[in-house]
């Protein structure tokens, strides 16, 4: 990780970063996206600290999501970044937050909030321990290898589907949901 000033300016600069500041600890406060999207990245080079608008690291290949920004106002898409865990991830999504396309097997250090959709298709998931507490929209597992949808879910403010996992029965779930259970 990048922690001289002049390198990650560099870094940020290439990127066609904006609108940021670098506080004297090296963390990244961005007014506004960043997009870092198809970069052929292994890693996250600085630490953010708060990106006001979207947050996109998709489409690289991530070992983890170490230096996100601990908090995005808009939406955070990591889809397709080959993840096996989500540590690293922001605290708080004030929009969607996208994880689709991956090889997680466990939603450990998914934000605790998500103020819209948390969709997490596409992976390797058993069950939905570190699932978010919040969800403000809809809740997507489909295509995983779940057997229930027991986790730490509380609340989704939409519909919650997990089609086409390895359900032989109407899953049990301790969620509150304010949409519908789409499962089959």
């Amino acid at each position: 990780m990048l922690t001289n000033f002049n390198d990650i300016k560099v870094w940020l600069d290439s990127m066609n970063i904006e609108h940021y500041t670098i506080n004297q600890d090296g963390i990244v406060n961005v007014d506004g996206n960043v997009d870092i999207s198809v970069s052929h990245l292994y890693e996250i080079p600085v630490q953010f600290g708060r990106v006001t608008g979207d947050f996109n690291c998709s489409d690289n290949r991530l070992k983890s999501l170490e230096g996100s920004p601990h908090k995005v106002g808009g939406n955070f898409d990591c889809n397709g970044t080959s993840l096996t865990t989500l540590e690293g991830a922001p605290r708080e999504v004030g929009g969607n937050f996208y994880c689709s396309f991956n090889s997680l097997k466990s939603l450990e250090g998914a934000p605790r909030e998500v103020g819209g959709n948390f969709s997490c298709n596409w992976n390797r998931l058993t069950s939905l321990e570190g699932a978010p507490r919040e969800v403000g929209g809809n809740f997507s597992c489909n295509w995983n290898r779940l057997t229930s949808l027991v986790g730490s879910l509380l609340n989704v403010g939409g519909n919650f589907s997990g089609k086409d996992n390895s359900f032989k029965t109407s899953p049990n779930i301790d969620a509150t949901i304010n949409g519908q259970l789409i499962w089959k």
